[in-house]
């Protein structure tokens, strides 16, 4: 009995023959989750109707009806349906194994091997003093308009993709501010075979990567809302670096047989979302970056607009630096950092869910030693024989600065958009040398929406930093602001406890080998 071999020109509408049989698989193979087999089939004989039927070839007893209504249907035998059946499901199995095999094959080769001059200019780069300053400066040619700090921040949480403790990245901001911009020109940074960009997920999805397809990958969330149903999955992987879970399923026998699921990382994540408060729970693991919505900034990027659109940006030089910057990206190795310091570092109290604050803090700093590896001597522990880099003064002096605001937003009562409405409230009363205000004046000047402004009050009046104090709902009521300084406070206090932490490392340093490139060529700028 003969059979064809899959016909898959078209992916989406696979042909496959068995004697006078002919099989259409509509919408194609699905390559993922070998624990099942579900397809869309059109069977053909001779002259008699189709049948169109959707089913999971590796369950028993949807299979059996599909041969019997195939039997009936073309006056066929069971025994030689079940045959033709049987062929196609070790055909189509086949083809996934060989398609699984294939698609990591050209992921290997896939992966650019860099020229000597490519990786000795990526090692040069790494070598250069004011590393950080420097890498900045290269973000900002490569495309990215301002955000200055957060842009820095960001590249570093996905740098640590690479390192045991990977973190993790939020960016909130209004609609159409450019979150998912600035994600994706910082993304564009890291080399593609290391990220993984997501729009949409179901829950299962990420069950089904097969063994560490995730190890030490990015995985870029454009907007929180396309992920909802996987934000479990995605708190296991930051929280646990793996996830895992049990399914039951019918083997071709039919009988039910327990599979277990598990996926390892480390993996990093950024997402963006306008949502802070449904997101709290994956905010909790993560870093949150607030996006620059001053007029400035707005100004900044309509010029770049402008710009491009006169053809006065050299997009090629752009990519260029992109480029470079990802060879950067792809000399950094494995390697493991000690903090000597680590001891004295302590976060303010006012922050909150301090044991998750404090475990970024001290990763975050990590995350900086390690991508000044090719400036720090390599040691040895005697015992382990573990080869590592050593944090130094000035790394915790750069992670302080580029965290007080990080730490600020994490300590702060209100939520980002409650705040921001305070403080440009704030503002308005000042400049205008008023003391009260009522909602309809305040919201046609901010052209901010009712049920908007009606939730920032509540907000506002429920930690007890905007009270009434006279009115009517006829007329409207009168609010005072209770204290204009609690965020200046606030902001004095963290970066007080910081550089109180930062003066009792500076006054202790413990002796240990003086840092060093590994290579001894000249520093030089990417360009």
């Amino acid at each position: 009995m003969a059979a064809d071999k899959l016909n898959h020109i078209n992916p989406e509408y696979v042909t496959w023959k068995y004697e006078e049989l002919n099989f259409t698989l509509l919408g194609g193979i699905r390559i993922d989750g070998l624990h099942s087999m579900r397809v869309t089939l059109k069977v053909d004989f001779k002259t008699y109707p189709s049948i169109r039927h959707s089913l999971d070839l590796y369950n028993e007893t949807q299979t059996e009806k599909l041969v019997k209504k195939a039997a009936e249907r073309f006056t066929l035998s069971t025994t030689y349906v079940h045959a033709a059946v049987g062929n196609l499901i070790n055909t189509v199995e086949e083809y996934r194994l060989q398609q699984i095999d294939t698609n990591k094959l050209k992921a290997v080769n896939n992966k650019p091997i860099l020229t000597k001059e490519e990786k000795n200019q990526a090692e040069v780069f790494l070598q250069q003093p004011n590393l950080l300053q420097q890498t900045n400066e290269a973000i900002g040619l490569s495309g990215v308009i301002g955000e200055e700090v957060n842009r820095l921040i960001m590249y570093l949480v996905f740098t640590s993709r690479k390192t045991t403790r990977p973190l993790h990245i939020i960016s909130f901001g209004s609609s159409g501010v450019g979150k998912s911009h600035l994600q994706e020109k910082v993304g564009e940074l890291i080399p593609k075979e290391d990220k993984i960009e997501l729009t949409s997920v179901s829950g299962n999805a990420f069950y089904y990567y097969v063994d560490d397809d995730l190890g030490n990958k990015l995985i870029l969330i454009e907007d929180y809302d396309g992920v909802f149903a996987a934000l479990y999955p995605i708190r296991e992987l930051q929280s646990k670096q793996k996830i895992s879970k049990t399914i039951t399923m019918r083997d071709r026998s039919g009988n039910t047989r327990t599979l277990h699921l598990t996926v390892k990382g480390p993996v990093s994540i950024g997402g963006c979302t306008t949502s802070e408060h449904i997101y709290e729970d994956n905010a909790n693991r993560s870093f949150l970056i607030y996006l620059d919505e001053t007029e400035t900034q707005d100004e900044r990027v309509m010029d770049y607009q402008r710009k491009l659109s006169a053809g006065k940006i050299d997009i090629t030089d752009q990519q260029q630096i992109q480029k470079q910057l990802q060879n950067v990206q792809r000399v950094l190795q494995p390697i493991s950092v000690r903090n000597p310091y680590a001891e004295q570092l302590i976060i303010p109290k006012e922050v909150f869910k301090p044991r998750r604050s404090n475990a970024h803090y001290i990763a975050f700093i990590e995350a900086i030693t390690f991508y000044k590896q090719y400036q720090r001597e390599h040691q040895v522990n005697k015992e382990t024989g573990e080869i590592y880099i050593e944090t130094t003064f000035e790394d915790i002096a750069e992670a302080n600065e580029l965290m007080k605001n990080i730490l600020l937003k994490k300590s702060d009562e209100l939520g980002y958009a409650t705040r921001k409405y305070f403080e440009q409230l704030k503002d308005h009363l000042e400049s205008n040398k008023e003391k009260t205000f009522i909602n309809s004046s305040i919201r046609t000047i901010f052209k901010e929406h009712p049920s908007k402004q009606k939730r920032f009050m509540l907000e506002l009046q429920q930690y007890g930093l905007i009270k009434k104090i006279d009115g009517d709902k006829k007329k409207g009521f009168i609010y005072e602001v209770v204290n204009n300084e609690e965020y200046s406070k606030l902001q004095l206090a963290i970066n007080h406890i910081l550089d109180e932490v930062l003066q009792k490392v500076s006054s202790s340093q413990v002796v240990h080998r003086p840092s060093k490139p590994l290579k001894s060529t000249p520093a030089k700028r990417i360009r």
